[in-house]
């Protein structure tokens, strides 16, 4: 039967993004996990430390739904690195507060993304890496910036952490 199956003319490009985003993802869990941590907790927290975000603002930038958002920020209140407060610029509105364990955390779980990101790029040589890292961007930015309309979305990889 393979006689009936389609020549390949590339690379599966599907596949070599999926494969290597999964391992990408499960390693970063596995890094962040040594301190407690989530890829998604991680995401919050850096986030929450660059200017005043409310939740919703928080789950569009890390790629939550809403109650996965929920879930996370109750996991970093119980853990005391985060807090849900007042907007100081719209008493209606509550933001993500980190606090002072959380700050130092964040400090910390950057560092440990930054080395699992450099650790996946490490088999790759300098130009190579740069030519990779630049072709991605641009096709983010780019061509696969936005996903496709479509009546029955494609489901994303359940994703560990972000």
């Amino acid at each position: 039967m393979t006689a009936m199956a389609p020549a390949r003319t590339a690379p599966d490009l599907s596949f070599l993004l999926d494969h290597t985003s999964h391992v990408l993802r499960t390693r970063m869990a596995a890094a962040l996990g040594e301190i407690g941590l989530t890829a998604r907790m991680h995401c919050v927290l850096v986030h929450a430390l660059g200017e005043e975000r409310t939740q919703a603002q928080l789950a569009e930038l890390g790629d939550m739904d809403k109650t996965t958002m929920v879930v996370t920020v109750d996991a970093l209140e119980a853990a005391g690195l985060a807090e849900r407060r007042p907007s100081s610029k719209d008493r209606r509105a509550r933001i993500i507060a980190v606090t002072e364990e959380g700050a130092r955390v964040a400090r910390r779980s950057q560092k440990i993304v930054d080395g699992v990101h450099a650790e996946a790029l490490a088999g790759l040589s300098e130009g190579d890496r740069k030519v990779f890292l630049r072709a991605l961007n641009g096709l983010v930015e780019g061509h696969l910036a936005v996903p496709a309309e479509s009546p029955r979305p494609a489901r994303r990889a359940r994703q560990g952490g972000k």
